[in-house]
């Protein structure tokens, strides 16, 4: 009985876990941010979560101050934490200031923790029609130069210029509204456009919520910030970035994080988590880019899989034999049809080849892999399941082929082969949806080199898979997921 509790225990961490698992309960979560091989978020109340591996999250981040929706940047090698105090209608006005603070590393663990007096850089009177609440911060990569968009639906989101030295204000800076009918905005920049992602809908109603996450463009972090078919923000422009889905509901709060070239991940919360309870919860997902404009990738879920090269679209199989099917060729000519059928019956279906059909055939002990052309054989079908362990951008799995205990195993070398699965780090797989909607699949540790940041599989022929160095420019490290079942 205990080991069927197991085995249960064991499916339902493979079936459910495809989003961040601990107690990721939070508000208005800032931007993720790593310090010292860990990772933080700050939210509403000033409090915030804590990830030893960015999977599984727990409270513990403080910072003082309370207020609203904060967001954090790591400048040089010290953190600015900005945040709203009041406002948003928080304690029934629209009166609010907008305050910076520093710190020189997140753990409150450390004897370095200590943050810096708060500093006010700008602020609503609660008569004019603006909101000094939820700030976004920008550190513009090709200028040096610091910008914060904030504001609410009750007026104008608005964009001011700090000091990245100091956190203040830049001396004379003059606020300039940019948008309208959205909120918990945040500025991004990619590949000579500035980006403005704001949280459009209701807010701070649960499982009727209907937050959702817009975005338009500029070439100019002023603005105007136009939408995929020419509407101005400022005028209630907005292209969807992520709405509503898989039991969740209310996405907002957008914060982007740079992983590795083509590596990119969205971070925000859920204004209801239907299988957390209606909670509000940190979500996570892969940020994908189509045509200049970004949208939300979807986490792998577990499953049965063909694993196609993007090189040349082979899959990944066992290095086995082919074997063929029994089965006579219907119609008339030797089955290419031509002939008069009449009132024959209709054909019937031809079913699979099965498991149990080609296993006997298949060599002992390990087996390695190639790729081919793909002809949903039980050889070329791989099962995917969570463990329950993960990583700032997604769950690790086991790959296997489907209903065997055959895993895919990284080698010491450098190669691919297939032993029994014995729970080893070699065989734990990071399957990471990249920008343009592929995949890199990595081991999570090398025999003998330890954790992997580096190596993923590799096409170094169309038919010979390998472990190779990550290069989002080749098509040899990009693979496609097409699930079977």
């Amino acid at each position: 009985m205990q080991r069927l509790h197991t085995i249960l225990a064991a499916l339902a961490i493979a079936t459910a876990a495809n989003a961040q698992i601990g107690q990721p309960f939070i508000h208005d979560p800032s931007t993720i941010a790593e310090c010292e091989g860990k990772y933080y978020t700050f939210g509403t109340g000033g409090g915030g979560l804590i990830s030893e591996d960015g999977w599984n999250w727990h409270s513990g981040a403080e910072r003082p101050g309370g207020g609203a929706a904060p967001d954090v940047i790591k400048v040089g090698d010290r953190y600015l934490c900005i945040y709203g105090a009041t406002g948003g209608g928080l304690g029934g006005g629209h009166s609010g200031r907008i305050l910076t603070m520093w710190n020189k590393t997140l753990d409150p663990k450390s004897p370095d923790f200590k943050w810096s007096t708060a500093v006010e850089v700008c602020a609503s009177d609660g008569m004019e029609d603006q909101d000094a609440i939820d700030p976004g911060v920008l550190l513009d990569p090709t200028t040096g130069r610091m910008w914060v968009s904030y504001g609410t639906y009750f007026g104008t989101i608005r964009l001011i210029e700090l000091d990245p030295k100091t956190g203040f204000r830049v001396k004379g800076n003059k606020e300039k509204d940019i948008a309208i009918d959205c909120e918990a905005t945040d500025l991004i920049y990619k590949d000579g456009w500035y980006y403005l992602l704001g949280t459009h809908g209701t807010c701070c109603d649960g499982v009727n919520s209907t937050y959702n996450i817009v975005v338009g463009r500029s070439r100019s972090v002023e603005g105007p910030y136009i939408d995929n078919v020419g509407r101005d923000m400022f005028h209630g422009g907005g292209r969807m970035v992520i709405a509503a889905g898989n039991r969740k509901t209310g996405a907002g709060h957008f914060g982007r994080t740079i992983l590795d070239e083509g590596v990119e991940i969205m971070s925000f919360h859920w204004e209801a988590d239907f299988d957390q309870g209606g909670r509000s919860t940190l979500a996570i997902h892969p940020l994908l880019w189509k045509n200049g404009w970004p949208y939300a990738g979807e986490q792998v879920k577990a499953g049965t899989y063909a694993i196609l090269s993007e090189r040349r679209g082979y899959s990944l199989e066992l290095g086995v034999d082919f074997v063929r099917m029994n089965v006579a060729r219907a119609g008339g000519f030797g089955g290419f049809g031509g002939r008069p059928q009449g009132n024959q019956a209709p054909p019937k279906p031809v079913e699979e080849q099965t498991l149990a059909q080609v296993q006997g055939s298949w060599p002992a002990g390990d087996i390695a892999v190639r790729c081919s052309d793909y002809m949903f054989r039980p050889w070329q079908k791989w099962e995917l399941a969570t463990t329950g362990k993960g990583t700032i951008a997604g769950p690790l799995f086991t790959i296997r082929i489907a209903g065997t205990n055959r895993a895919l195993t990284a080698t010491a070398d450098l190669e691919l082969t297939t032993k029994d699965f014995a729970n080893l780090d070699e065989q734990l797989w990071r399957v990471e949806q990249l920008t343009d909607g592929t995949y890199r699949i990595m081991p999570y540790a090398i025999p003998g080199k330890g954790k992997n940041q580096k190596y993923c599989i590799y096409s170094a022929g169309d038919s010979t898979p390998t472990l190779a160095e990550y290069d989002f420019k080749s098509d040899n490290s990009k693979w496609n997921l097409r699930l079977e079942k």
